[in-house]
């Protein structure tokens, strides 16, 4: 077996989940608040324990540290930074069967890759971290006719508790409801469309131990289009946020001016970390 076969294998079991096809299309475009799912011991479990035995630390270079009123969370999405296996593991769900895999399971065609990972790459929260509810950017910041569809998260988080929080909430898309509450259990992923009113995110300070954070590996796949609606990160408070509301929405003003920014200058979420770490002790 060709040792790029060898890898697939040993990493993610491609048969297994595309014989499970039919059922999982159905009840992706059948569940709420928007079509999404959630799926259990996602890669081979060696892979996955691997995966998270090679995570690397917050204080590692290369992070990103976005700490602003509507997250505190950290990001490391430079290729070349990242551990030789989580390449691997990265080049398995960005390669060609598993895109026309997520395809099927979307029933969205022509799904590319972003080899930048903008955005995307390892997530961490640390203690007290958390990201509000928001509906994701929808076109690349480097490519605009690039429109953004579909994200996956895979958990790394063993023998996570539930008194720690950290659930990834998906809301409706008036923001009324709150209808899914996901535990970022081990080797769980989570894959759903990303519109421009499909929104979620883990509003709640998380409370896991000072020595343990939450871990995930994050990737967005695009499509070529030019007749779409542009935004940028869309934050948005929940019914009992009260007055919050108004820090909320003006946070997310000025991301917004920093997003075009990004685009017309060329510029990464580099920039924007060292600025925001003026203001946030780097941990």
């Amino acid at each position: 077996m060709p040792k790029n076969e060898t890898a697939q294998h040993t990493i993610f079991d491609f048969e297994k989940w595309e014989q499970k096809l039919p059922d999982l299309k159905s009840a992706y475009h059948s569940n709420e608040p928007y079509p999404h799912i959630m799926l259990d011991d996602f890669m081979v479990p060696e892979a996955a324990k691997q995966a998270h035995d090679v995570f690397p630390s917050v204080k590692d270079e290369g992070w990103i540290h976005y700490v602003h009123f509507n997250e505190k969370k950290h990001g490391l999405n430079k290729v070349e930074m990242l551990p030789d296996y989580t390449q691997q593991v990265i080049k398995i769900f960005n390669s060609d069967r598993f895109i026309s895999w997520l395809s099927e399971l979307t029933g969205i065609s022509g799904l590319m890759r972003d080899d930048m990972l903008e955005g995307g790459g390892l997530h961490q929260s640390l203690r007290d971290g958390f990201l509000n509810i928001h509906a994701d950017f929808t076109s690349h910041p480097h490519r605009r006719s690039w429109r953004r569809r579909v994200n996956l998260l895979v958990y790394l988080n063993p023998d996570w508790k539930e008194e720690y929080g950290g659930f990834l909430e998906l809301w409706t898309r008036d923001m009324k409801t709150r209808v899914q509450n996901i535990m970022p259990s081990f080797n769980r992923a989570v894959i759903f469309n990303t519109d421009k009113d499909s929104y979620h995110g883990l509003p709640d300070p998380i409370k896991c131990p000072e020595d343990d954070t939450r871990k995930s590996i994050a990737l967005y796949y695009f499509t070529e289009e030019n007749d779409y609606v542009k935004q940028s990160t869309d934050y948005r408070a929940r019914p009992t946020d009260g007055a919050k509301s108004i820090l909320i929405y003006l946070d997310k003003k000025a991301l917004s001016v920093y997003s075009r920014l990004k685009s017309v200058l060329g510029i990464n979420d580099d920039f924007v970390s060292k600025v925001l770490n003026i203001f946030s002790k780097k941990k």
